[in-house]
């Protein structure tokens, strides 16, 4: 039987009938896109495999529990149950992913809070410790899209797939989470000079 040939509709059922290779083809056809996905979100090699592996088995329990919803797509699915994971783990760890300008982005430049002079270089990093504590304060949904837009890389698009939103609210969300922290860093400065 050639799996290659199959939709992954036909895979999954021919795996809940008892062909384990139809898994296997899934996890082949799907593992570039997937292990990406979760590795832009939490930048490590190790991390996102043993990410990878957890989300292949609660893909297993899923399907092998009868709880697989078949009006989504298995792709968007698998990826949903990856992102949800690695929300899971940051919330477990109660960090923010580092965001550095080693990424090729800055904050600050999206902010528009600093100009570069030698008085805020030497600020910066402490800033920089500060802003990841805020960004912890940011309505989860916000911190979410924040989070997988700057660190993870994500497009609007792939952000509105993963959180079954729409482009439209992803982007409100992240207009949102920029407004709510340059409101609380500005009442943070004003804090510090008073």
């Amino acid at each position: 039987m050639s799996f290659q040939l199959k939709t992954d509709q036909e895979l999954v059922h021919l795996y809940l009938k008892g062909k384990e290779l139809a898994l296997s083809e899934l996890v082949t056809r799907h593992k570039t896109r997937i292990y990406t996905s979760i590795y832009l979100l939490v930048k490590d090699e190790y991390l996102a495999e043993d990410i990878f592996q957890d989300t292949f088995i609660k893909v297993i329990k899923t399907l092998k529990a009868g709880k697989y919803n078949e009006e989504g797509k298995f792709l968007p699915w698998v990826l949903r149950i990856a992102h949800n994971l690695v929300i899971d783990y940051f919330r477990k760890e109660k960090r923010t992913p580092i965001i550095s300008n080693g990424d090729g982005f800055d904050i600050f430049d999206v902010l528009g809070i600093y100009d570069e002079s030698i008085e805020d270089k030497m600020v910066k990093q402490q800033t920089y410790q500060d802003l990841k504590a805020l960004i912890h304060l940011l309505p989860s949904e916000q911190k979410e899209v924040l989070i997988m837009r700057h660190y993870g890389e994500l497009s609007f698009k792939e952000i509105a797939d993963l959180t079954q939103v729409s482009i439209n609210t992803a982007l409100g969300r992240m207009r949102y989470a920029l407004n709510n922290l340059r409101k609380m860093m500005t009442a943070k400065e004003l804090t510090l000079k008073s």
